[in-house]
């Protein structure tokens, strides 16, 4: 038996009065996902604990079969895990956004969040800019690593664990009450921009200087030549310590991959010793490699010896943030055309023996433009227990999941369910 997660970053939603009061999920032509749930299960599971904020970082771990209450220790952490950033015990991990301000403001603090994704910025444009920001800011306190698109790293050694508000989280608000300001002071080093105060102020002065750095590089220049936005600051966001997490081999017995573009997918897997799959093309986008990562994950299945895969998809969750109903409909469209079919299609054709577990981590809703807590739909295929299952006349979505009954409140359980016999 081989296993599979398809997991539609945000795929879930709300429903939206120009889809005719219904959900991006519910008016998506999504012919493979309702088959598989006419023919499987359907219900709804809570991935984000209570209390705890519904990121992609506890949602994931939850699917993977990690309480975030007892493995989570930040995102960032697990992203650095997955650049292959050598954290110490001492060391804070930050997530360093490249991010669009406005820019007709006098003053940095009374600009507004345009982007958190700059416009989806290449990994090579953005790697140019960060370098410029390496330059002002590094030394043997202060360090910045490349990352993927505009998701990067910052490494702040015996630093402080400060709560900061992620961008996505205030797209078209004024920046000014999220800035990370506070009085207290620690010691001091030098970087390329003179003697540096170390503590919580730092980071907003790196913030505040990023800005004077990149509104006016050559890359931004082009970029709105190009009718593109500018990433002309850095955000900075999801602190954390180095993360522990238990092998996912021993944990369940099944031999994992991880196919995404997200770093902070891979670094779950680094973290858990799951093998990472990179598939060239796949950007976190809703114009990735899908097909690529439909045929990288039967190639795990069956040529490289992994009993289970996880599938990551985030470009719902993109669309979701960017307020596109059009476009989350379509990225929604092409997850079920060309990653669930072609997958469900090559392993028929192995003859191999299949459960497949569909599901979002959590809702993007389009209305606020962010994550949020509600459960998400569920859909379980059993490729055995099909063949004589009766035929149900459900379809997979939050409306539907929701009337099934079925409701799983622990999400880190639902992983046991896949692999139950």
């Amino acid at each position: 038996m081989k296993y599979v997660i398809v997991l539609g970053d945000g795929m879930a939603d709300r429903p939206i009065e120009e889809l005719e009061n219904k959900t991006p999920l519910e008016y998506a032509k999504t012919p493979m996902m309702d088959k598989l749930a006419q023919n499987g299960e359907i219900g709804l599971v809570h991935t984000i604990p209570e209390g705890m904020n519904p990121g992609s970082d506890t949602a994931n771990l939850s699917v993977l079969g990690f309480d975030p209450k007892k493995y989570y220790s930040g995102r960032s952490p697990l992203e650095a895990l997955s650049i292959g950033v050598p954290m110490k015990d001492t060391d804070i991990a930050f997530r360093c956004n490249l991010v669009t301000l406005s820019e007709e403001e006098d003053t940095y603090e009374k600009r507004h969040m345009i982007d958190h994704s700059s416009d989806e910025i290449s990994t090579e444009e953005a790697a140019i800019l960060l370098a410029a920001v390496k330059d002002a800011f590094e030394n043997e306190i202060v360090q910045f690593y490349v990352g993927t698109s505009y998701r990067h790293c910052l490494i702040w050694n015996e630093g402080k664990l400060v709560e900061l508000t992620p961008p996505h989280d205030i797209l078209g608000q004024c920046i000014e009450s999220y800035l990370p300001r506070y009085s207290e002071q620690s010691h001091t080093a030098e970087s390329g921009e003179g003697e540096m105060v170390l503590d919580t102020n730092m980071l907003y002065s790196m913030m505040k200087k990023s800005y004077d750095i990149l509104v006016n590089h050559p890359i931004n220049v082009a970029r709105r030549e190009r009718g593109l936005k500018p990433a002309n600051s850095c955000w900075f966001w999801g602190a954390g310590t180095k993360p522990a997490l238990s092998s996912f081999e021993e944990k369940t017995g099944k031999k994992g991959a991880m196919i995404s573009a997200v770093d902070l997918l891979k670094g779950i897997a680094v973290g858990a010793s799951m093998q990472v799959i990179e598939v060239q093309g796949a950007n976190g986008g809703l114009h990735t490699n899908y097909e690529g990562k439909a045929q990288a994950a039967l190639s795990a299945l069956t040529k490289q010896g992994n009993d289970f895969v996880y599938v990551h998809l985030e470009g719902p969750d993109e669309m979701g943030h960017q307020g596109s109903v059009e476009r989350k409909v379509q990225a929604i469209e092409w997850l079920d055309e060309r990653v669930i079919k072609p997958i469900i299609e090559g392993l028929t054709e192995a003859g191999e023996d299949f459960r497949m577990l569909v599901l979002p981590d959590h809702p993007t809703p389009i209305c606020i433009r962010t994550h949020s807590s509600e459960p998400v739909p569920y859909v379980l295929y059993d490729s055995v227990q099909a063949r004589n299952a009766k035929m149900r006349d459900w379809n997979y979505n939050e409306k539907e999941a929701e009337a099934s009954g079925n409701y799983i409140a622990e999400g880190h359980t639902i992983i046991k369910k896949l692999f139950e016999k």
